[in-house]
């Protein structure tokens, strides 16, 4: 007997779905296209449009006897960049960014070499935890609470005084008086603060870099007859410096951009972020901020050039 099976195959769904996403499926690149407008609309709309439109507002005209603005446009306000005072404050904040970025470094390498060569399993967990712990906190009372640590009376200069370390501390920072309330008024005070908050993005980058680093290369180092000193120096350290420059991208751009440390902590005198805060909300000097504004893009489009060719980006 001979047995027929009628089976049904299977109508295939059509419909303009099915439609979409096979024409989707067969042109990858129109699929990666529609994705990525939405983004990058609004991108271009909330960010590079409010950006553009405050730097167009930097040639505009500040009257400064009815403390107005208006739409005649001046390069006066670029120009007033390169006076003096100006310029001392583009160069203060300048050696700032550039201080921080190379004391981070120093900071972050042995305690990123440590987490990626000598922990493993709950012990680099801990020291994940540690690192990322600080950046859990308010960044204001972060700031705020260093300004009690520096002022007399404080943490920081109990232990100097603890130690008699005065004489040595004003020989080096060329401050009289640190053992009064100076230290919470001096640019040191205020590069510590800097580089305690910026530290943890020092560290990770560091910490991912070493980690790919391969460890029959440091096998073969050692095969090839080189001392531990020998194989850091030339073969750890260069292989290390992406992500050390990857880590200095963030350290370098938030103390170019930083407003509220250079308020509370150190000697009275603008930073670039200051600058741009007391322009356009206590002057009201909108053309003015917004040649400012332009100080730091300009700085960190010429750093982010100098470190992509240490590999910066790669590290990242």
């Amino acid at each position: 007997m001979e047995l027929t099976l009628n089976a049904e195959r299977p109508r295939a769904a059509s419909g303009p779905l099915r439609r979409l996403s096979s024409l989707l499926y067969s042109r990858p690149a129109l699929y990666l296209t529609l994705l990525l407008v939405p983004p990058l609309l609004w991108f271009g709309a909330i960010y590079l449009g409010s950006l553009l439109s405050l730097l167009w507002q930097g040639f505009y005209t500040f009257d400064d006897f009815t403390m107005a603005v208006t739409p005649d446009l001046t390069l006066a306000n670029f120009a007033a960049l390169f006076q003096a005072a100006n310029f001392d404050i583009i160069l203060r904040t300048l050696g700032m960014a550039i201080a921080v970025s190379i004391a981070s470094a120093a900071l972050a390498f042995p305690i990123a070499y440590y987490m990626a060569r000598y922990t493993t399993g709950k012990t680099k967990a801990f020291f994940y935890i540690a690192v990322m712990m600080p950046m859990w906190a308010s960044y204001i009372v972060k700031a705020y609470a260093w300004t009690l640590l520096l002022a007399k009376g404080g943490v920081v200069m109990w232990f100097v005084q603890a130690l008699h370390l005065e004489p040595l501390l004003e020989l080096l920072l060329g401050v009289p008086g640190v053992g009064g309330s100076t230290l919470s008024t001096s640019h040191f005070g205020r590069f510590l603060v800097f580089v305690y908050i910026w530290l943890p993005f020092m560290i990770l980058p560091i910490q991912a870099s070493l980690e790919r680093l391969p460890p029959s290369l440091l096998q073969a180092s050692a095969d090839l007859g080189a001392h531990p000193r020998q194989t850091f120096m030339q073969v750890v350290l260069p292989l290390s410096i992406p992500g050390i420059a990857a880590g200095s991208i963030f350290t370098f751009s938030l103390t170019l951009g930083d407003f509220i440390v250079p308020q509370l902590v150190g000697p009275p005198g603008y930073f670039i972020g200051s600058m741009v805060y007391a322009q356009q909300g206590a002057i009201g000097n909108m053309p003015m901020a917004a040649a400012f504004t332009l100080v730091p893009i300009v700085l960190i489009a010429i750093y982010l050039s100098i470190v992509k060719r240490l590999g910066a980006f790669d590290a990242l």
